[in-house]
């Protein structure tokens, strides 16, 4: 994914959505929390650490300093690789506050910091150290920074292990050094920008004629507005009901291994990609319970809702993502294969991902042409809603899973309009990443599933910007061809990559066994609408 500047939005509220709040978006006094720890009160005015004002000593475990890592303006092609656009003052990098953490412990955040951050580091050794773990409680907290992410995990343990050979996509981070609790009752608002990739200086190595660069280490690149350099926990408080809203002018939550979140309300207006977990081919992006609502508004021309360099699993709680409305991205991704296990999913994008076989029922459906937005909802016989969201941006594809979801007969809804669509033979256990399989003259079979456990509602998504005029989103490239049929083999009507599926050439216009009716099996199930 291209790490594009866009400019810092304006942090706006979110509405609340159904299932996390009932709480307006502001936080309304001081919360009633009592958490032990280190208690740090935020203000503009005065920082205080256990009722005192905190210290500017590097030698505590708490103190500030003017010291933000930013990307600088005024420096050659040699400097890194951020626009004029992503570069800053060294003024606008002084206006900030670094309230710095350096020592291991639990330390609750409340209060407002206007251009500030949070940054933890326990020193280069923390990454082997077990003993090196902090959990941020977030009990109230206002946070924004203008020039790099607002919240920033630097040095911790590291539980996890960079090696391709053993990776899977089952890991623990329960031991994880980098933890965040969301409180219960309260609202936290996170605002971040972030840091365009800046060369290490001794390790560049130029063209010959001396105008590019053309090798160089990274010293510093952090693309979230709420970051982490090691593995980390989100989870929430013991109602749950705590609220965690992420404004971002590129990506949202990002983490450089595994990212696992096991409760709260998490909302996140990104730039970019809304969640990426961006180590190739190993990092885990794990959601177990709680709300996680992701809305990428364009602003850097780009984003999935969810991206994970690995793996990406989903075992509880409520997804709901919704990507770009103009660019060709999906709205859950993943390099290594997606489970849906348990909880309830509604992502729309413009490019549909692979889903691996998951033990949870669910469907992907295809659209000849791009969707506007409005509340979706699929019900069954007896018109139950079992899934429904109202959606914002626009997308081709739509994917819903729920525990709800049984073998039989379901309907597809737009507003009032009920929608008409056929089964998608084709497409079922295609990898949409991979080169193209040869066919060899029968569609694959579909693999079946287990009953699925309970789950949760997701919430509704909220307003928001619409896609350019005129702009058309493009389809994303897998970089293969599909392969030509066999003499004598017609491919059958339909095709939800716009033109060219794995298995060839295939035509929405035909309305050829087209049903209000959409019969599930358990286990995966595709269809076109259009």
């Amino acid at each position: 994914m291209k790490r594009i500047m866009a400019t810092m939005m304006i942090v706006v509220l979110l509405s609340v959505l159904s299932g996390c709040s009932n709480k307006t978006q502001e936080n309304e006094g001081k919360s009633d929390n009592n958490y032990d720890g280190t208690q740090i009160s935020l203000s503009d005015s005065e920082i205080k650490v256990n009722g005192s004002a905190v210290s500017t000593d590097s030698a505590q475990g708490v103190y500030v300093a003017n010291d933000i890592v930013y990307y600088e303006s005024g420096h050659d092609f040699t400097y890194g690789e951020g626009t004029e656009k992503e570069a800053h003052t060294k003024q606008d990098a002084d206006d900030h506050t670094v309230v710095h953490i350096t020592q291991a412990g639990q330390y609750v955040l409340n209060g407002k910091l206007s251009k500030g951050q949070i940054a933890v580091d326990l020193g280069e050794d923390a990454e082997d150290d077990p003993n090196a773990v902090v959990t941020l409680v977030l009990n109230g907290a206002d946070v924004t920074c203008e020039v790099a992410p607002a919240i920033i995990f630097y040095n911790v343990y590291e539980c996890g292990v960079k090696d391709e050979e053993t990776a899977s996509n089952d890991v623990d981070t329960s031991e994880a050094g980098a933890n965040v609790i969301i409180a219960d009752g309260v609202i936290n608002n996170i605002s971040g920008s972030h840091v365009a990739k800046i060369y290490e200086p001794d390790s560049i190595i130029l063209s010959d004629d001396g105008k590019e660069v053309e090798d160089a280490d990274k010293l510093h690149k952090y693309d979230g507005a709420f970051y982490s350099k090691m593995s980390m926990n989100i989870s929430g408080g013991e109602k749950g009901d705590g609220v965690l809203n992420i404004n971002a002018d590129n990506e949202g939550l990002d983490s450089e291994l595994h990212l696992t979140i096991n409760g709260g309300n998490i909302n996140i207006v990104s730039g970019n990609d809304g969640i990426n977990t961006n180590e190739d081919n190993i990092s885990v992006t794990t959601v177990n319970a709680g709300n996680l609502n992701i809305h990428v508004n364009g602003d850097t021309g780009e984003g999935d809702g969810i991206d994970s360099n690995g793996w990406l699993v989903i075992n509880g709680g409520s997804v709901t993502a919704q990507a770009c409305s103009f660019s060709g991205d999906a709205g859950i991704d993943s390099d290594k294969g997606i489970h849906i296990n348990g909880g309830k999913v509604f992502a729309t994008g413009n490019m549909l991902d692979r889903i691996s076989k998951s033990e949870q029922t669910f469907a992907v459906f295809s659209f000849a042409q791009s969707q506007k937005s409005g509340t979706y909802a699929l019900k069954d016989t007896d018109e139950k809603v079992i899934i429904e969201q109202k959606v914002t941006n626009d997308f081709k594809y739509l994917i819903v899973s729920a525990p709800e979801l049984r073998e039989g007969e379901y309907t597809l809804w737009n507003g009032d309009a009920s929608l008409e669509g056929m089964p998608d033979q084709w497409n079922a256990g295609a990898d949409f990443n991979s080169a193209p399989p040869q066919d060899d003259g029968e569609a694959p079979e579909k693999p079946q599933g287990e009953e699925p456990p309970e789950g949760m509602t997701p919430p509704d998504g909220q307003e928001m910007p619409q896609k350019p005029e005129g702009e058309e989103p493009p389809a994303k490239p897998n970089g293969n061809e599909p392969p030509e049929m066999p003499e004598g083999m017609t491919p059958p009507e339909g095709n939800p990559q716009g033109g060219k599926g794995p298995y060839g050439k295939k035509d929405f216009s035909s309305t050829e066994e087209k049903s209000e009716i959409f019969s599930f099996n358990v286990g995966e199930n595709y269809f076109i609408i259009g």
